[in-house]
């Protein structure tokens, strides 16, 4: 069985709202429904790591679903720590994460990385982006993790942006933190993971690292379009992805339907 896990414990202070990040809103929208919106139609139940105000988070996404609590925010790896206990004792052979930051994500997407692990027999797939440089709209991405690829193009690691050196800046192949993991061999290494960093925290990506040392099989699968891509951090990546997101029909035709209620019941 597939699983699919969604990251949105953040506070997201770089938005400069108390509110946490996934409940900001794009095209008055919340990041998280619009995350829902594609992950449900291939997941009908989903795992929320919830954290900073998390009981919001929950309200806004309607109870509906299985929520995780993190309650100390100590990186990505953590956050699936926290979601061990619940989830390794149920039956699901491969578990995709995302993060609930990335509003513009298609399910189609979604479901091509799943079957591109499947079809890889990896341990894990990793999903990016690749830009022709980091100017303008596509400055948001120079801040995204490196993908660190060998020889023979396979993946080495990835290095976060925090760590990098000059170099490493400097690559076009960007990781948009979409992970899809064999789910047994997720829970036998996820608290192997260590916070040796200069943030202090633990790293998802370290699993990269870890399966490229145990010459382990990484799998990776980029994504054709950078708008799906997109994690909004600041004021200025919102603008940007308002500029290239259409309002879905259903969206569109709720609203039209208040409007009139509006109008015809007052």
């Amino acid at each position: 069985m597939n699983h699919i896990i969604i990251l949105a414990g953040g506070k997201g202070t770089r938005m400069k709202t108390e509110r946490p990040k996934v409940l900001n809103t794009i095209k008055e929208v919340s990041f998280i429904k619009k995350v829902l919106n594609s992950v449900t139609r291939i997941c009908h139940c989903p795992t929320i790591i919830v954290g900073y105000k998390g009981d919001e988070v929950i309200s806004e996404t309607g109870n509906k679903y299985h929520y995780v609590l993190q309650k100390e925010q100590l990186g990505t790896g953590h956050a699936i720590m926290c979601a061990k206990n619940d989830l390794a004792s149920r039956d699901i052979d491969t578990i995709l994460v995302l993060n609930g930051d990335h509003p513009l994500v298609k399910a189609k997407t979604l479901k091509n990385i799943i079957c591109s692990h499947k079809k890889g027999w990896a341990v894990l797939t990793v999903a990016s982006i690749v830009v022709s440089n980091f100017e303008g709209d596509l400055n948001m991405f120079s801040d995204f993790g490196k993908i660190i690829r060998g020889e023979n193009g396979e993946i080495k690691g990835i290095v976060e942006i925090k760590d990098a050196t000059e170099k490493e800046k400097e690559v076009k192949e960007v990781n948009v933190s979409y992970y899809c993991f064999d789910a047994k061999w997720l829970w036998s290494n996820i608290e192997k993971i260590v916070n040796k960093n200069k943030a202090g925290e633990y790293y998802l990506t370290d699993l990269v690292k870890m399966a490229f040392n145990e010459n382990q099989k990484i799998n990776s699968y980029i994504i054709k379009n950078p708008i799906e891509g997109m994690g909004v951090n600041t004021a200025e990546h919102l603008m940007v992805a308002e500029k290239c997101c259409k309002i879905p029909l259903e969206d569109f035709i709720a609203r039209k339907f208040a409007f009139l209620s509006k109008i015809f019941l007052s």
